[in-house]
């Protein structure tokens, strides 16, 4: 085990100490625990108050001091928050009695005044000790950052991390929280001058098991494991005239960035959310323009270029595998040995059949989500690209299938024919060659091996990481999947998924 890893910084005033806290926001996550320790009146409370107030995304939350409840619950966004203070407990075996003891998973902990049970903090968490800086004027505060355990790669990842705003030029810029998504990247806006960008903390992917042929899941399907590939394909975008984000900032090494601001204008409207249909348009008139081209196998880097690995028979069977491996059992029906085999000659015969499709880059999560309205430009420039990191080599209809079976909202089947109409007459348009008939059974084909790996990613997200909130999207990619499966080259597994995978709830 390694040491502890520790350093300190100077704060000039509770601003100062709102930002520090909303860099450490960035770095945590459930299961996560911050002590804040000092004397009567070294800022303890106000430190707290910035972290839940970043969270929450609310500059006027009402945060009071917890002394006298000694708990205080805040279901954040992000994940549930305890914030506790200790000044009053007389002996360590309270903390069980207002429910510390052992802490609730699935919660950060934020824990005012620890040195009352030292013996009864996690050896893995971090402790930020506060004391009054008198000599660099009266509102002035040291912070000591201590990371023991498993949460000494955080604090070191911590200075990393106000290092690079520093030497970027935005160590004195507001910060302001941004909703995460399912991976373990984090975001915050930076806002100076009237003018804001985006910090993009995105950590190296974990390696995990080597459970595929000798590699992780991220590797054997082709997941960015670091950085690079988003600088690269955002570059490459860029360069041929469509709108992904400007890098102006980045470490690669560390996975650092800070990158054009695009706004929040979205393509859906509406409760529930519907797709605004001139944007999905111009969406879709995108992905014809872009399949149109052609398109290189490697982009530069600083270092050494990146190439874009292919989205081959192998990396779509591991996807679509997670059905059984993850969905299935937990609607009460796990597949046999039998079974398995089945499913998996099945699929493995139907994607060497289409192997030989021509390639594009497939940006693998061109849906609603990540996708920014950007009113003030013009044609197919409007829609502005924000996640792209995971592109591939693959089949065209990948990426058609993503926006037109949106995964978390309803797109109708009435506007998903006219939009795919749509996109054939421009395929068509510039190049009388292009196939539509080919195209269409492509397009059911991803369409299945897409929604069935859905099915399984959002069972996997409940059961192994704790986001319950994915099955509700499960519904709507099982009638997604029903579409593509009513297409006549897929009779086979039409009739295996109507025997053998029983709806969602």
């Amino acid at each position: 085990m390694t040491g502890p890893a520790t350093f300190s910084v100077a704060l000039a005033n509770e601003t100062a100490t709102a930002r520090l806290m909303a860099e450490v926001a960035l770095l945590i996550g459930p299961g996560d625990v911050v002590t804040l320790s000092g004397d009567l009146g070294a800022g303890k409370t106000a430190a707290a108050r910035a972290l839940i107030r970043y969270l929450a995304g609310d500059d006027e939350l009402e945060v009071p001091s917890p002394t006298f409840t000694l708990v205080q619950s805040y279901e954040l966004p992000p994940f549930p928050l305890l914030h506790a203070d200790l000044y009053r407990v007389e002996d360590p075996s309270e903390l069980e009695e207002i429910g510390l003891d052992p802490l609730p998973d699935g919660t950060v902990a934020l824990i005012e005044w620890p040195e009352r049970a030292p013996g009864a903090m996690p050896t893995d968490r971090i402790d930020i000790a506060l004391s009054h800086r008198p000599a660099l004027g009266s509102l002035a505060r040291a912070a000591e950052i201590t990371g023991h355990g498993k949460a000494a790669a955080q604090v070191e990842r911590l200075a990393a991390l106000r290092s690079f705003i520093e030497t970027s030029g935005y160590a004195d810029a507001d910060r302001r929280h941004m909703p995460g998504d399912a991976s373990t990247r984090s975001y915050a806006r930076l806002l100076k001058d009237d003018a804001s960008l985006i910090l993009m903390n995105a950590p190296r992917r974990p390696d995990g098991p080597a459970l595929y042929a000798g590699k992780s899941y991220s590797a054997a399907v082709h997941l960015a494991e670091d950085v690079r590939p988003f600088v690269a394909i955002a570059n490459g975008l860029r360069a041929r005239g469509f709108s992904a984000p400007a890098i102006h900032h980045a470490d690669l090494e560390s996975g650092f960035l800070i990158t054009e601001d695009f706004g929040g204008a979205g393509f859906v409207e509406g409760t529930p959310p519907a797709p605004i249909a001139e944007r999905y348009q111009a969406a879709t008139d995108m992905l014809a323009a872009l399949h149109g081209e052609t398109l290189p196998k490697t982009l530069p880097l600083p270092q050494e270029d990146y190439a874009i690995p292919v989205f081959d028979t192998a990396a779509m069977l591991i996807e679509v595998s997670l059905m059984p491996e993850w969905y299935l059992p937990d609607r009460g029906a796990p597949a046999s040995d039998a079974q398995r085999g089945e499913f998996t000659a099945m699929w493995r015969r139907l994607l060497d059949g289409v192997a030989g499709a021509k390639r594009s880059w497939v940006l693998r999560d061109y849906h609603s989500p990540n996708l920014i309205w950007l009113d003030q430009r013009s044609g197919i420039a409007r829609v502005g690209v924000i996640d792209f990191q995971d592109t591939v080599l693959g089949p065209e209809a990948y990426d058609l299938v993503s926006l037109l079976q949106d995964a978390r909202i309803d797109v109708p089947e009435a506007l998903e024919l006219a939009l795919f109409g749509r996109y054939l007459k421009a395929r068509l348009a510039a190049d009388p060659e292009f196939d539509p008939a080919g195209f269409a059974r492509l397009y059911a084909v991803m369409s299945a091996q897409r929604n069935t790996r859905l099915l399984g990613t959002f069972a996997r997200l409940n059961r192994r990481d704790g986001k319950p909130h994915y099955l509700r999207h499960q519904p709507r990619i099982w009638t997604y999947l029903g579409r593509s499966l009513a297409h006549p080259s897929l009779t086979e597994f039409r009739t295996w998924y109507q025997a053998n995978v029983p709806a969602p709830v």
